[in-house]
């Protein structure tokens, strides 16, 4: 393989360690995907039956938007994750990593009928480009993809509702970070609501400011400026995702 897909697989396989790292992972099931360069909208996936945290760049598998795999991985891939992924990747091409996990938080907030709250900082960022899609049942079905990708939008976060949640990024530093504030949002939520009071929300002058902000805050580099740092976390923690 050539440099550019060597290194894209390191960065997925590193994206799925920190996942585990974080307390975001659900056993073997979610799936996070890294869009390789060219027309041909082949994508990186896990394959279905590791743990996050055993994941490494070359267990990764390549597929294309039908399913077919293109390496000699003996793996097979996660059925609802090829549905939700190919949909994204195929509609989306700014999507060069699409991350979605069934963390405790946010499932929680997402069965929610007001969704995401402004009760956070953090949830600022996530209000500025946040978009919900109904839940019908395990994403099996390949009639569901037009609707997923009408719902997402242009939008950077994508909550599905009784569901979990879904970061767009233009990088994989970039959809991790934002799942970072998406599901550290959810967490801030739950929490203030449990304390039984009367919660003050942010106001939506605000929320509509966010974007500006954020751009600010990361000098335009999205998860890039923390993607080292969390690397460095990693090989501390876990290292061999290079393999």
């Amino acid at each position: 393989m050539d440099q550019t897909e060597r290194q894209l697989r390191i960065d997925l396989a590193a994206c799925y360690r920190l996942v585990a790292l974080f307390g975001w992972d659900d056993l073997i099931f979610t799936h996070i995907s890294a869009r390789l360069p060219g027309p041909e909208h082949h994508f990186l996936i896990n394959p279905y039956g590791m743990m996050f945290d055993e994941i490494t760049a070359s267990s990764l598998v390549k597929v294309d938007l039908q399913g077919n795999k293109l390496d000699s991985s003996a793996a097979d891939i996660n059925p609802a994750g090829f549905t939700i992924h190919s949909a994204v990747h195929a509609a989306r091409r700014d999507a060069a990593c699409v991350l979605h996990v069934h963390s405790v938080n946010g499932v929680a907030v997402s069965a929610q009928e007001q969704g995401l709250l402004p009760l956070s900082q953090h949830s600022i960022f996530v209000l500025a480009s946040l978009a919900y899609h109904d839940y019908e049942g395990v994403a099996l079905e390949a009639d569901e993809k037009p609707r997923l990708v009408r719902d997402l939008g242009d939008k950077r976060f994508l909550m599905l509702r009784n569901h979990g949640l879904l970061t767009v990024g233009r990088s994989v530093a970039e959809a991790f970070v934002a799942m970072y504030f998406f599901e550290a949002s959810c967490m801030m939520q739950v929490r203030a609501q449990s304390g039984g009071v009367l919660l003050r929300h942010i106001g939506a002058e605000i929320v509509a400011g966010a974007e500006r902000q954020w751009q600010a805050v990361t000098h335009g580099a999205g998860g890039g400026l923390a993607w080292p740092a969390l690397l460095r976390k990693l090989d501390r923690k876990n290292p061999g995702y290079r393999d």
